[in-house]
C-alpha cells in the first residue's frame, strides 16, 4: 500500500468512528424523548405551594403513563393527540402536575403554566373550605394535629408553621401546613362551595395558605382532564433553595440528603 493509500484509509477509518459517533448521540437523544414523552419527565420545584410534601429545590421524576396521554405530555405540545388516548381518572390525594390555562387557539402553541397540586375533588364532588377545614361532600375530612414544621423553603425560612395531618375518605393521609390556624384565618380558610364538573378535578396545595390553585376560580380554577401531564411519585434529587445544583463542589453542605429517593405521597 502506497502512502496515499495509507492515508485514504486513515480517512476512511475516522468517518467511519465519527458516523458511529452520530448515530450513538442520535439514539441516545431518541431514547431520552421516548423517556421523556412516555415514561418519566423530570422537574423541579420552584415554589413552596406544596411544602411539607415538597421542598423549593426538590427534583422530583413524574410517570406520563399513569393517566395516559395528551398534547401535553409531548414536548411542545404538538396538537396531534386529541382528548387523552389510554386515559385513567386520578385518584383523591394523588400528587399531580398539570398544564394550566394552555393556548389552544389557532396559531397557538400550547403553552401554559405547568402546576403541580394535589387532586382534591372528582367530577361530582362538592368541596369547600369552611374556618380552615376541608369538605367534601358535605362531610369535614378530619386532620390531626403534628405540631410544628421547620420549614426550609421560601416564604417560611427557618420559620415554624403549625402542621396537620389530614385523612381523605379513602383513608389516604398527608401533612398539610396552616399559616393561619383557627381563631387567625387567611382569605382562602373560607370558601364558597365547589361543584367540580364533569372531566374536571379540584386541586389544592398542600401549603393551603400559600397556594393558587382551585380555590381561586378567576385563577387556576378547576384542572382539566386533558390538562393532565403525570403523577409526581419520588424526590430523586434536593437541593437548598438559596444554592445553585450545578456547584457540585457545594453539594456536600447544600444537598438535602435525607431528601433523595424518597416517595411522594
Amino acid at each position: 500500500m502506497s502512502v496515499d493509500d495509507s492515508e485514504a484509509g486513515s480517512g476512511a477509518h475516522q468517518e467511519e468512528g465519527l458516523l458511529e459517533t452520530v448515530k450513538t448521540v442520535a439514539l441516545a437523544l431518541l431514547i431520552a424523548l421516548v423517556i421523556r414523552s412516555f415514561l418519566f419527565q423530570p422537574f423541579n420545584i420552584p415554589s413552596g405551594s406544596m411544602i411539607p410534601t415538597l421542598e423549593v429545590g426538590d427534583f422530583i421524576f413524574v410517570s406520563k403513563y399513569s393517566y395516559g396521554y395528551s398534547r401535553y405530555s409531548l414536548p411542545f405540545s404538538p396538537p396531534i393527540i386529541s382528548g387523552r388516548i389510554f386515559g385513567s381518572e386520578p385518584e383523591r390525594g394523588d400528587v399531580v402536575v398539570f398544564r394550566n390555562h394552555p393556548d389552544t387557539g389557532p396559531g397557538q402553541t400550547g403553552k401554559g403554566t405547568d402546576f403541580i397540586k394535589r387532586v382534591i375533588g372528582l367530577p361530582g364532588d362538592r368541596v369547600q373550605m369552611i374556618n380552615g377545614l376541608l369538605f367534601i361532600n358535605g362531610e369535614p375530612i378530619p386532620r390531626k394535629s403534628l405540631g410544628g414544621f421547620h420549614s426550609v423553603s421560601p416564604p417560611y425560612d427557618a420559620a415554624t408553621i403549625p402542621s396537620f395531618a389530614e385523612t381523605l375518605p379513602s383513608g389516604r393521609t398527608y401533612v398539610t401546613l396552616d399559616a393561619c390556624p383557627p381563631p387567625t384565618l387567611c382569605s382562602r380558610d373560607n370558601t364558597r362551595e365547589f361543584v367540580v364538573p364533569e372531566g374536571k378535578f379540584f386541586v389544592m396545595g398542600d401549603n393551603r395558605d400559600n397556594s393558587e390553585d382551585s380555590r381561586i376560580a378567576s385563577g387556576v380554577g378547576f384542572m382539566d382532564a386533558e390538562e393532565l401531564i403525570g403523577k409526581a411519585q419520588i424526590i430523586f434529587f434536593s437541593f437548598h433553595a438559596e444554592g445553585e445544583p450545578f456547584k457540585f463542589w457545594e453539594w456536600p453542605m447544600k444537598v438535602r440528603w435525607e431528601r433523595l429517593f424518597t416517595r411522594i405521597r
